[in-house]
C-alpha cells in the first residue's frame, strides 16, 4: 500500500453556501442543501465557464484569470440557489422582477447574477486595491520615499483584509457558513488522506486545506504588494489604472501558486502557504455531523471517491466494513 501520509490532490474543490455545500469536479458540480424540513436536497449540473474548450484555459498564468471569473459567477449562482430554500414563499414578484424578466427574455435570475458578480468584483477592487492606495497617498506629503509609500500601501491592504475577515467572522450567520466551509474542507482532506468517506473519518479530518479560497486571497494580497512595488509609474492617474490593469496578472500568478501548493510538499511551498493556513482558523469552523452529511452528499454526487482511493492509494473499500462503521456511528448517537 502506498504512503498515506502524503497528501495527493483529488482535483475537487468546493464552496460553502447557505445551509449547504457545493462541490465541483472538472465541469460537474453538485449543491447539497439542508432544507428547513431537515431533508437534504442535491442538485447536480454542469458549469463550463468562459472560453470553455479554448486552449487559452490551459496556458499557465492565463488559466487562472478564467478560473477566478468562473468561481465568482458560479459562486453567485449557487448562493442564490441555496438561499431560495429559505425565501418567504409568500413573497410576491415585484415590478423590478417583471421588468428584468421582460428585458432579459425570461432570464432575470441570470441577469441579476451577472450584475451582482460585476458589482462584487468592483467593490473588491475598490476596497482591497484602490482604497489602500488612496489612504497611503494621504501620507505622501510626509513620506517622500516612494518605495516606503508602496510598502505602507501594502501594509494597509493587509490590515483592511484582516479587519474584513475578522469582522464578518463575528456574525452569527457567517459562523454557520464557516462551519459548512469546514465541512467542505474536511471531506476533501479525508479522501486526500486515503480515508473512506464516512462521517467518522470526515469529523476527524483537518478543516485546514492548502487549496482554500482564503489562501488564494492571501496570495493575491502578497502578489499585489510585490508587483506594485516593482512596477511603478509617476503619474497618479496611471498608478490607479496600473493597479486595475494588473489585477488579471495578480489573479493568474496567485492561481499558479495555489495550484502548486495543493500538489507539492516542497518546504518553500509549505512556508509560503502558512499565512493562508493560519487565516483559515477564522474562515473555517468545526462543523457538526449534520453539516458533514450535507457535504458528503455533495462530494458523492460528482466524485467517485472509492475509485480515487483505489487508483491513488491502491486499495478497495470494503462495503461491509463501511456498513459496520455506519452502524457503530448510529449506536454512538443513540441516547444512553
Amino acid at each position: 500500500m502506498r504512503n498515506r501520509k502524503r497528501i495527493r490532490s483529488s482535483g475537487i474543490g468546493g464552496q460553502a453556501v447557505l445551509e449547504g455545500v457545493m462541490m465541483k469536479n472538472k465541469d460537474d458540480y453538485a449543491v447539497a442543501v439542508r432544507k428547513p424540513n431537515g431533508e437534504i436536497e442535491v442538485e447536480v449540473d454542469v458549469f463550463c465557464g468562459a472560453m470553455h474548450g479554448s486552449k487559452l484555459r490551459k496556458i499557465p498564468f492565463v488559466r487562472g484569470v478564467f478560473n477566478f471569473v468562473d468561481s465568482m459567477v458560479l459562486g453567485m449562482k449557487i448562493i442564490n440557489y441555496s438561499a431560495s430554500f429559505y425565501e418567504d414563499e409568500e413573497a410576491k414578484e415585484t415590478k423590478l422582477d417583471k421588468a428584468l424578466d421582460k428585458i432579459s427574455g425570461g432570464r432575470a435570475e441570470s441577469l441579476l447574477t451577472g450584475i451582482t458578480t460585476v458589482v462584487s468584483i468592483a467593490l473588491a477592487v475598490g476596497i482591497f486595491i484602490l482604497l489602500p492606495y488612496f489612504l497611503s497617498s494621504v501620507l505622501s506629503q510626509y513620506v517622500r520615499n516612494t518605495s516606503l509609500l508602496t510598502i505602507i500601501e501594502g501594509g494597509i491592504r493587509i490590515l483592511i483584509f484582516l479587519a474584513y475577515v475578522v469582522g464578518i467572522s463575528l456574525m452569527k450567520d457567517i459562523y454557520r457558513l464557516y462551519q459548512y466551509h469546514g465541512a467542505e474542507h474536511k471531506c476533501i482532506s479525508c479522501v486526500e488522506k486515503g480515508r473512506p468517506l464516512t462521517v467518522h473519518n470526515v469529523m476527524r479530518s483537518s478543516r485546514i486545506h492548502r487549496r482554500c479560497g482564503t489562501s488564494f486571497m492571501v496570495f493575491v494580497i502578497f502578489v499585489s504588494i510585490i508587483l506594485f512595488f516593482f512596477i511603478r509609474v509617476e503619474n497618479p492617474v496611471y498608478r490607479i489604472l496600473l493597479r486595475v490593469a494588473l489585477i488579471p496578472v495578480i489573479a493568474g500568478i496567485s492561481y499558479e501558486i495555489i495550484r502548486l501548493a495543493g500538489n507539492s510538499n516542497n518546504i518553500i511551498v509549505r512556508m509560503v502557504s502558512v499565512p493562508g493556513l493560519l487565516l483559515q482558523g477564522l474562515t473555517t469552523k468545526e462543523p457538526d455531523r449534520d453539516m458533514v452529511e450535507v457535504a458528503m452528499k455533495a462530494v458523492e454526487a460528482v466524485f467517485d471517491w472509492k475509485a480515487y482511493l483505489k487508483d491513488t492509494f491502491g486499495y478497495e473499500v470494503d462495503e461491509s466494513w463501511l456498513r459496520d462503521e455506519e452502524d457503530e456511528e448510529d449506536e454512538e448517537e443513540e441516547p444512553t
